[in-house]
């Protein structure tokens, strides 16, 4: 919205600053954060006179959690109220990819505020049937994939892009929508998984987030993409915009849950970033460079199916609990100790993604 004001700039003047896109991300960063503080405590103040009990906590879960039991959730919308305000006042909002990242994100907000709602009505974990959840995400996944397919360049349309080998492209054909649609519901998904203990999740997603702010902006660029030898998507410079809001909110989130939590993000924070994530991955023809900066919620996902499988064909089981952080509570590490080395390795990870970039 606040790039209109560039009609206002003779080229010279304070308004030509709002062409820029890093000077728009900027804005958008401290509105989202300045927005987070700002409706933080009333948000969580609201959400604790309503909720009652607040999220149920699962009882063959890790004793510890017992404690954490009346702790409010649906403390997601923070962030996504954050985030949403922040992108319709810095972006441009005549921008095919920003759009369709705002719609996957609020798309899977909602969805994740009907599980949140259900869990906390009934006071149980079961929530919203997970096919209903499926069934929902597939179809907002399936008709952004569409979107972007239509939008990207010729050369790119329908193309899967690999990292290193810069120059190798494989034509999907009619296969890349759903594809694009399993990378979406797949990181929404994996997200939710690791969203169990207090900061744990948040910080992974803005250290993703800014790390595919950086791929966007520069897939975004013909200079920076000849120089990397990356394949040019134009107009993606825009979703840098959005990733800076989002680690605004994120960090302004965390502020309230940081271990112990006065607030958890529950399923609309959760779903709605990991969604988000996905997303950009698809606009940006960086799907599998995603496995590898969000590779911590590949491992979290990894770990719940593999758990899930072998216990049905051998009853026994892999970990000690799954999601994997739940075996390392089970194996005695503290809470802190888990959230912190995830957070480091969610920072290694990122960085190895980022390389792959002048791999060549």
């Amino acid at each position: 919205m606040l790039y209109l004001l560039t009609l206002l700039s003779d080229g010279g003047d304070l308004f030509n600053l709002f062409r820029y896109i890093t000077f728009r991300a900027g804005g958008a960063f401290l509105t989202s954060l300045l927005f987070a503080f700002a409706f933080g405590r009333p948000l969580i103040d609201v959400l604790r006179r309503t909720q009652g009990k607040g999220q149920p906590i699962r009882i063959d879960g890790p004793a510890g959690h017992m404690a954490k039991a009346g702790t409010p959730t649906m403390g997601g919308l923070l962030i996504v109220g954050a985030v949403l305000t922040s992108t319709l006042l810095w972006a441009r909002l005549d921008n095919a990819y920003v759009l369709m990242v705002l719609f996957v994100t609020l798309g899977f907000a909602l969805i994740g505020f009907a599980d949140d709602y259900a869990k906390v009505r009934k006071q149980n974990t079961a929530g919203v049937s997970g096919k209903v959840r499926l069934a929902i995400g597939f179809t907002i996944a399936g008709l952004a994939s569409w979107w972007a397919a239509m939008h990207h360049p010729e050369a790119l349309t329908n193309q899967l892009a690999f990292p290193v080998f810069n120059e190798l492209l494989l034509n999907l054909g009619i296969l890349f929508v759903p594809f694009a649609m399993i990378v979406i519901v797949g990181a929404a998904n994996a997200v939710n998984l690791t969203d169990g203990l207090d900061g744990l999740a948040i910080m992974p997603v803005m250290i993703a987030a800014g790390a595919f702010g950086v791929i966007a902006y520069a897939v975004g660029r013909t200079d920076f993409t000849e120089y990397l030898g990356v394949h040019y998507v134009p107009d993606t410079g825009e979703i840098l915009v959005f990733t800076m809001g989002l680690i605004g909110g994120g960090l302004g989130f965390l502020w309230y849950n940081a271990p112990p939590a006065a607030v958890f993000m529950g399923d609309t924070g959760s779903l709605a970033l990991g969604g988000g994530l996905g997303a950009i991955a698809v606009a940006t023809k960086h799907e599998i460079v995603l496995s590898i900066v969000g590779g911590l919620f590949v491992v979290e996902a990894l770990s719940v199916i593999i758990q899930v499988f072998y216990f049905k064909r051998t009853g026994r089981r892999v970990f000690l609990m799954a999601p994997v952080h739940h075996h390392y509570e089970k194996k005695g590490w503290s809470e802190p100790q888990i959230v912190i080395r995830f957070w480091i390795i969610s920072l290694i990870l990122a960085m190895i993604g980022l390389a792959t970039l002048k791999l060549r």
